[in-house]
């Protein structure tokens, strides 16, 4: 089946992410792959998403598994073959699934050829694809640019007698996209992977691509306006203001080169912005206009700390101020944060209200696996650590594989249905056996069932996926807004602990919802208990 050319396919669209290590092993050597995937997308088209994000699955020394890549145009072995790609592309395309895949594209693996050749001498061919420079006169490195994985982003090289940077490991190194030639070689990497069918990509790190070209020190930045939702706390990353290293102007450029290579296809693209302090105006900038990504998803809803009603109305007063036509896409959760089940502690209930609340926001949204299932964050022993960002920052900071355990299909398994094998590559938690897809598909009050009568009700009222949204004001604990467009729908939610009664604005409202658990209106008024929400439609 051939999806239809629709470019506008990703406005609201809901985008479920896949983190291929972990979704399911079809061979029984405990790691998730490519036929694993296809064999369980009737799960994610039964969910009633409309596209899939797959995590990194190329040729790989897997460093930082898969997000140090070594061949862009190349499936690794332990996921499968490009045939097997093929395939799933087409099985999800019969299912009405869109398929966009992770372009890793700031930095490469060590292992890549291009570094292999770079770093033989500084006049080979591409001594000037990656970031090289002098040390200063005493040996040290060229700046106090710091990696996100912890110490300097610099690393020694004797071949070249210079320094190569690297924002996250050391066998990570950025490309330098100040030299064309790279730029054209990542854009026929995107070529490679649309004339294979994908809908589009998910672009890591984007904000990463172009670092000062003069290569100027960062400022500090001040304690109390440090912010820990891009590395951890106990991470000195945070105590720099990151103006030299990433968000430079010359990647708007290239953005837009990247936009013109999708367009014939009708594919979209979705950026990580990785900025604590500035991510929402460098979202806005990124893809208002009409002519660079079209979204991109910042960090305000992947904070630490709980998302409030009064942080919901900044958000997005902060992104009308920045530019009224950007783009966000929004999420909770993925495979690079504490599970927001955990990270906010939410019960079942307020897992619920949050998870109605993001389907009515404006934008566009991801789901990570098993944030259907109402999964926590699985506790791992440092014995079973495979993150190098956990074992570096241990035990202050647990790593990320607490949110990268294996997708449980099945209740009364060992592996949770993941793997015929007697081992997955991290650990099946009991928690996480206890809510498998079989222990709630079907069960009228359950997490999945949920998610699918959400998902289902967002569908049935395009006005949730392409509307505007207007009148978004903090009353307390509820969040209170208006979808425009086709209908009018009034939504308010309380993220609080206590009941609250609002007053609908003026006019005659019905409510809607009431399968998802929405309150009745009477009179014009509702009451909110403690993660209870309304849905009205105006009549």
């Amino acid at each position: 089946m051939t999806l239809p050319k629709d470019p506008d396919w990703w406005r609201g669209a809901v985008i479920y992410q896949i983190y291929p290590r972990s979704f399911q092993d079809s061979n029984g050597d405990g790691i998730g792959d490519l036929p694993g995937i296809t064999s369980r997308l009737d799960h994610i088209a039964t969910l009633g998403a409309d596209a899939i994000w797959i995590s990194p699955f190329f040729t790989s020394p897997m460093k930082d598994f898969g997000y140090d890549v070594s061949d862009y145009c190349g499936v690794d072995p332990m996921f499968g073959t490009l045939a097997d790609f093929d395939a799933l592309v087409t099985r999800a395309h019969d299912l009405g699934l869109r398929v966009m895949i992770d372009l890793v594209l700031s930095h490469s693996s060590d292992q890549h050829p291009w570094f292999r050749e770079s770093r033989q001498s500084r006049d080979n061919p591409k001594a000037d694809w990656y970031v090289w420079a002098d040390p200063k006169p005493d040996g040290t490195p060229p700046n106090n640019w710091l990696s996100i994985f912890g110490g300097s982003a610099w690393s020694w090289d004797a071949r070249r007698e210079q320094y190569y940077l690297h924002n996250f490991l050391t066998s990570q190194p950025d490309l330098n996209f100040h030299n064309p030639d790279v730029q054209e070689a990542q854009l026929d990497v995107a070529r490679f992977w649309l004339e294979r069918g994908v809908d589009g990509f998910r672009l890591d790190t984007i904000n990463f691509y172009f670092a000062d070209k003069y290569l100027r020190d960062n400022p500090a930045l001040p304690k109390e306006l440090r912010n820990d939702s891009i590395a951890p706390a106990v991470n000195p990353y945070n105590h720099q203001m990151h103006l030299f290293d990433k968000n430079q102007p010359e990647n708007l450029e290239f953005l837009r080169k990247f936009r013109s290579v999708l367009a014939p296809y009708g594919a979209a693209a979705v950026g990580e912005v990785g900025d604590a302090q500035r991510g929402l105006e460098i979202m806005a900038e990124y893809t208002s206009g009409g002519d660079k990504v079209q979204m991109c998803y910042p960090f305000e809803m992947l904070q630490p700390r709980r998302l409030t009603a009064e942080g919901v109305e900044a958000t997005f007063a902060r992104m009308a101020a920045a530019a009224p036509d950007a783009w966000p896409c929004w999420s909770y959760s993925n495979h690079d944060t504490v599970r927001h089940i955990t990270r906010w502690q939410l019960s079942e209930e307020g897992a619920k209200a949050y998870t109605a609340l993001l389907m009515c926001l404006r934008g566009s949204v991801c789901l990570y696996q098993g944030e259907e299932l109402g999964l926590p964050e699985a506790e791992i022993a440092f014995e079973d650590l495979q993150d190098p960002y956990g074992i570096e920052f241990w035990p202050e900071f647990k790593g990320r594989d607490g949110a990268r355990t294996p997708m449980t299909w099945q209740k009364d398994n060992a592996q949770g249905g993941f793997t015929a094998g007697p081992r997955a590559w991290l650990p099946v938690t009991a928690p996480h056996l206890a809510r498998a897809v079989g222990a709630q598909a079907g069960v009228a009050d359950s997490m999945l069932e949920f998610y699918r009568a959400v998902l289902a009700f967002r569908r049935a009222h395009p006005v949730l996926r392409y509307g505007d949204m207007t009148g978004i004001t903090a009353e307390g604990p509820v969040i209170r807004f208006t979808r425009q467009g086709a209908e009018e729908i009034f939504c308010a939610f309380n993220l609080g602990e206590a009941s609250q009664d609002i007053h609908l604005p003026d006019g005659r409202w019905e409510a809607i919802g009431g399968a998802l658990g929405a309150q009745p209106v009477i009179e014009g008024k509702a009451n909110l208990g403690p993660w209870h929400y309304c849905l009205a439609r105006r009549v």
